[in-house]
């Protein structure tokens, strides 16, 4: 159920940039009062979308971020966190001041954080700390504590590394543990049972702490997340890179070896997170279009993912404000999809049967701009999902993807078509409602392909440049999800032709037809699990494992 909320504005010092428009964009208006008059074509649209005033948006999130900064310090605009909220209170008045009915929806969900960056030093008989990221990442919802003690491998451990993945047993039986001291810290080897199994029977058998480290195998020698986890009362590492788990087994085998594990997270069951919602008040009220975009960030300011998409559709919302169309526009910035599509879930899961039946068409805006970008077209057609969605979701899809391949095409600018998996898209399509959206990339790896098609370079689509150590997406403790992660020109390209297509879906009579709609629509779906980060699916890219 949704409620009103009375949110302040955040105060800000705006200045004047330049209005450099990127590659292939159409319409150049020479006035500046798009907001305040009705435009009457797409082009119209696509003027009024500047660089400028879509770099202010993105100046202004990164300072929300500066000035709010999680538990453990870092400017943060994290789901449950202050940052948060103060997006929405930035974008909620400027949509309020533009005549949007704008409301916003609190759902609760499964907090968890850091209170101080988390820590593992090796004491003796060699002092050495291990950085957080590249050497040893730690879960949210790990134990607390700041424990000093002996390193104690567990039975089961393979090195040298094995060739395969999932060779080790290391930590899966209880027998892996009959010498274990209580009190110690175990430290174990990633490998065949998941890593909840190997770290319940760690504290069963005593352990102070947890240390497991990547298996060592191709493809399993980095540190990396974990997921699947239930708080076991003591500080867990997981995962750190084989190379750290092999210097301190060798260690152990010589002699004996301590450490110094610090973890201290902070957890809320029942924490607020908001999705913001403005309806225009043109249209037929009937046939409904979505625009959405995710406001919430993780691991830090989230700039481009997703202070990009959510600048992107924010302008376009002001710049149609005056604007007539055919069908009622929606904007909703969602919340919790960092961690699993929770706010989209909410929203699709808990809205009238009636409300859902009018909405004809969701186009999503998730990473617009991508220093090392591609220009793909979110398609349901290529979801790993796509089985499960109602009949009329594909076929009625095309609408937006032909809308989003047309402006490309005119534009001369190269395209492709990728899933819409992990963004809140996926959603829409899980409920019958047809859908496209827009990506420019993140993580690794760019290949040559994409290379030969958009140019840049092989390697990271953005952060380290030419690289392959993932960027600065969706991997923790690293905090350079900055404003400096971003490229305004492709910014601005994006914007204008998600411009035309929100244009196009809000004028288009075909999406009023029943026919689009035919097909069940399925209200039902596991809800996400708490604390589970959506992947996007880029080449090369796989679901963070729970083993």
């Amino acid at each position: 159920m949704s409620r009103l909320i009375a949110l302040a504005l955040v105060a800000l010092v705006i200045g004047c940039g330049s209005t450099t428009t990127g590659p292939g964009t159409l319409g150049n208006p020479s006035d500046t009062g798009c907001a305040a008059r009705s435009l009457g074509t797409a082009s119209d649209l696509v003027g009024c979308i500047r660089q400028d005033e879509l770099w202010t948006h993105m100046t202004a999130f990164q300072q929300i971020a500066d000035a709010n900064p999680g538990p453990d310090g870092h400017a943060s605009r994290n789901s449950g966190e202050p940052g948060y909220l103060a997006s929405v209170n930035y974008v909620a008045g400027l949509l309020r001041a533009a005549g949007y009915r704008v409301t916003i929806q609190q759902y609760a969900f499964a907090y968890s954080g850091f209170s101080i960056t988390p820590l593992l030093n090796e004491v003796s008989p060699t002092a050495q700390t291990f950085a957080l990221g590249p050497d040893f990442n730690a879960p949210g919802n790990s134990g607390n504590g700041d424990v000093t003690a002996q390193v104690q491998s567990v039975g089961g451990i393979l090195i040298p590394a094995p060739a395969g993945q999932n060779s080790s047993s290391s930590g899966c039986t209880a027998t892996d543990f009959t010498r274990f001291v209580p009190g110690r810290i175990a430290l174990v080897q990633r490998g065949t049972c998941t890593f909840d199994q190997k770290i319940a029977l760690a504290a069963a058998a005593g352990a102070s702490g947890v240390i497991i480290f990547n298996e060592g195998s191709t493809g399993r020698t980095a540190a990396n997340g974990c997921g699947g986890l239930v708080n076991r009362g003591i500080p867990v590492v997981c995962l750190a890179s084989y190379a750290v788990g092999q210097n301190l087994y060798n260690q152990a085998q010589q002699g004996p070896n301590s450490a110094r594990l610090r973890i201290e997270t902070i957890t809320d069951s029942s924490r607020a997170d908001y999705n913001l919602i403005a309806d225009s008040p043109h249209g037929d009220t009937n046939h409904v279009v979505v625009v959405d975009a995710h406001l919430d960030a993780i691991f830090g300011a989230g700039m481009l993912d997703n202070g990009s998409g959510s600048a992107t559709i924010l302008e376009i919302a002001l710049k149609m404000a005056g604007t007539s169309t055919r069908n009622q526009l929606r904007y909703i910035w969602f919340g919790g999809e960092e961690l699993g599509l929770l706010g989209s879930f909410h929203y699709t899961r808990t809205l009238a049967s009636a409300d859902l039946s009018r909405i004809v068409f969701d186009v999503d805006a998730d990473v617009t701009a991508t220093p090392n970008y591609v220009y793909a077209i979110a398609d349901p057609a290529n979801s790993g999902g796509v089985n499960g969605f109602p009949a009329n979701v594909v076929p009625a899809s095309q609408v937006g993807n032909n809308y989003f391949a047309s402006y490309f095409a005119a534009a001369g600018l190269p395209y492709e078509s990728r899933s819409n998996d992990g963004t809140d898209s996926f959603e829409f399509a899980q409920v019958g409602v047809p859908n496209s959206g827009i990506l420019t990339g993140q993580d690794c790896c760019k290949g040559s392909a994409d290379v030969a098609k958009f140019g840049g370079s092989t390697g990271n689509y953005e952060g380290t440049v030419p690289g392959t150590d993932g960027g600065c997406v969706d991997r923790p403790f690293l905090w350079c999800d900055n404003l400096s992660n971003n490229d305004p020109v492709i910014l601005t390209t994006v914007s204008k032709a998600f411009a035309s297509v929100v244009f196009s879906l809000a004028n288009d009579a075909t999406l009023a037809r029943s026919s689009l709609r035919q097909g069940s629509m399925s209200r039902g779906g596991a809800a996400p699990a708490p604390g589970v980060r959506a992947v996007r699916h880029v080449p090369g890219s796989t679901d963070a494992p729970i083993r």
